[in-house]
């Protein structure tokens, strides 16, 4: 749901993508679709060829390192790479609440911990926010959002990630990492059946073993009865007349 919003929310800018036939114009699409509300997925835009030819301009190829940025870097990205353009208040918030949910997936991947606690001193560095204030109005934001979902824990000066949003676009050099992580999630998929095979196998012979030695008890149950009701009738006084 969230990613269809975020889709739908960028497509009026991919289509003006058409007449951005100058850096500038390229640029400005730039600062636009990463101010609007709602974007929070730019790979389709970042392909673009008209965003993509920034590479080649000296002035402007600032503006194609930031939209990387909002794609799939963090707010600690901007803040260490000169030269980028100044953000305006919205792509600020936004560029924070992007690297939160960055940061809660870190930390499940680091911890193997589906719901990570991340500390308020940590996100304040991360994001460069001043005050524990700042920090849980940036997360109460991210909420509200749908981004993710959290509770504050204001006493231990906590966040309780409950879930992220799939809303941060793969970086190109992360990609090798993400098929390895597949490919061992598949090998895991494998081993689980293989072994939920190997218990069905176990149940169907412990069944057939189970049915048979029902069967021949029976059948010696029966043999043992017909032996009994023969001598039973041998013994009986019209057997012995």
């Amino acid at each position: 749901m969230e990613q269809v919003k975020a889709l739908n929310a960028l497509e009026p800018f991919l289509a003006l993508t058409k007449s951005a036939t100058s850096p500038r114009a390229a640029a400005d699409l730039v600062m636009r679709a990463t101010s609007a509300p709602n974007t929070f997925i730019f790979t389709d835009l970042l392909q673009a060829p008209q965003i993509q030819a920034l590479a080649s301009s000296d002035e402007f190829a600032p503006y194609l390192s930031l939209l990387q940025i909002f794609s799939y870097g963090t707010y600690s990205s901007y803040t260490s790479t000169p030269g980028l353009p100044d953000l305006n208040d919205a792509q600020r918030l936004k560029l924070r609440q992007l690297s939160l949910l960055t940061l809660a997936r870190k930390d499940a991947h680091a911890t193997s911990n589906a719901d990570p606690t991340l500390s308020y001193a940590s996100l304040q560095r991360a994001l460069d926010l001043p005050s524990r204030q700042s920090l849980e109005e940036l997360v109460i934001s991210a909420i509200y959002a749908g981004l993710l979902k959290a509770q504050l824990n204001p006493k231990d000066s906590l966040v309780q990630i409950n879930s992220v949003s799939p809303l941060r676009d793969v970086a190109p050099t992360a990609i090798d990492g993400l098929l390895s992580r597949l490919e061992a999630w598949a090998e895991r998929c494998d081993m689980t059946l293989q072994n939920l095979e190997e218990q069905m196998n176990n149940l169907r012979t412990g069944a057939d073993r189970r049915a048979a030695q029902e069967a021949a008890r029976a059948a010696e149950m029966a043999r043992l009865l017909g032996s009994e009701q023969k001598v039973s009738s041998s013994k009986s006084p019209k057997a012995m007349a």
